[in-house]
């Protein structure tokens, strides 16, 4: 009677996910009808012929797709189509997106761990930073940054220097690794990842871990030794109005960076305020009694156990720092959002142009959350191990 029951109720559950799902298709068959059926009326076609059109835009910042020779990221021309300069927002939106989740992480993990640190001055300011960040508009947040900050630097010519990065009104210069010889950096880069599959493989092997690693290392001092160092800095040079090598942010890229990086932090930090404090007190008192100091045991013992809830409503505050993206259009960043808009003016192919902007969207926050939930199911198995 139970193994019955089961499988009419399984039959049910099906049925019922059948009827959503096709209620779905139907709602937006429906919508994309009536769409579709008022702009014929006044006369108005569907095409995305706009795209491959010459756009005349003057685009500095990124780069676009160029398939004449092969694939390959290059400069924006003039003379290229519209769907180049669409990519070339894209390409911008998604470097903001990356860098802004790297950094986010990392300050929100620092400040989530002082929201519980038994030191008065470092609990409260976390705290502070947390209320002020989270209860400011991130729009206000984001004018604060271009408007007093970054447009407040010195101009180049007076510009700050502090261990070869120089900051000014025209941008914000950095140091950055360049290839000494020919393939260096793809060198650089393969070691990198034959070090990462070392690890993996040899999990629970320390010695034969040792003895490669230890192979990989004596590789590469003997490469140094026969080329030189692979990699080199570029470091930036200042002139009278404008530097030179390293890596360049515009001023717009590092407000927008900036300030999504603030926003999102102080919501990472509660989320890891929360995550921690979830985590059994008897943990911290097994910690103790095995002599570890309070900074030890929340290495070895608290955080292990706190990322295992912490992934996914990070992987919220992941989705919402890549939305909120768009909102670069405001200091005038070409980021995906703005350049739709002066695409769609030119061109009058505004509902096309929206909906590759919503595609694409919603394949940047689909693929976030796609590889934060592998991420999470490997230390869900992790841990049952």
């Amino acid at each position: 009677m139970q193994r019955g029951g089961t499988s009419r109720l399984s039959l049910a559950d099906h049925l019922l996910q059948a009827l959503v799902v096709l209620g779905a298709v139907a709602l937006v068959a429906g919508l994309a009808y009536g769409i579709y059926s008022g702009l014929a009326a006044h006369n108005i076609g569907v095409s995305f012929d706009f795209l491959w059109q010459k756009s005349g835009l003057h685009l500095t910042e990124g780069l676009t797709l160029d398939w004449t020779d092969g694939v390959a990221l290059v400069p924006y021309e003039s003379g290229d189509s519209n769907l180049q300069a669409l990519l070339l927002g894209l390409y911008n939106t998604l470097k903001v997106a990356l860098v802004g989740i790297i950094l986010s992480t990392m300050l929100g993990l620092v400040v989530g761990a002082g929201r519980v640190s038994r030191n008065w001055a470092v609990s409260r300011f976390s705290l502070a930073f947390v209320e002020l960040i989270r209860n400011t508009p991130l729009l206000i947040q984001l004018f604060f940054w271009y408007f007093a900050v970054v447009l407040r630097l010195p101009p180049m010519r007076e510009a700050a220097h502090l261990y070869g990065v120089i900051a000014s009104q025209q941008g914000i210069y950095f140091p950055s690794p360049q290839s000494a010889w020919p393939g260096g950096e793809w060198l650089v880069l393969a070691s990198l990842i034959l070090a990462g599959a070392i690890v993996l493989v040899t999990r629970g092997r320390p010695a034969r871990r040792g003895i490669l690693l230890g192979a990989l290392i004596a590789a590469w001092i003997a490469t140094m030794a026969w080329k030189g160092s692979p990699l080199q800095l570029d470091m930036p040079v200042a002139s009278r109005f404008r530097a030179s090598g390293g890596l360049a942010f515009t001023p717009e890229f590092a407000a927008i960076l900036l300030a999504l990086v603030v926003y999102t932090a102080a919501f990472i930090a509660e989320v890891v305020r929360g995550s921690i404090e979830a985590v059994s007190g008897r943990q911290w008192m097994a910690a103790h009694a095995l002599g570890l100091k309070r900074g030890q045991a929340m290495r070895y013992v608290i955080l292990p156990q706190a990322f295992r809830m912490l992934i996914p409503p990070l992987v919220n505050q992941y989705l919402n720092l890549a939305k909120n993206t768009s909102l670069a259009i405001a200091i005038g960043f070409p980021d995906l959002f703005n350049i739709y808009g002066t695409v769609a003016n030119q061109t009058g192919r505004s509902m096309e142009g929206i909906l590759f902007v919503m595609v694409a969207y919603l394949l940047i926050n689909w693929l976030i959350s796609l590889f934060m939930n592998m991420y999470n199911r490997r230390l869900l198995a992790r841990g049952q191990r």
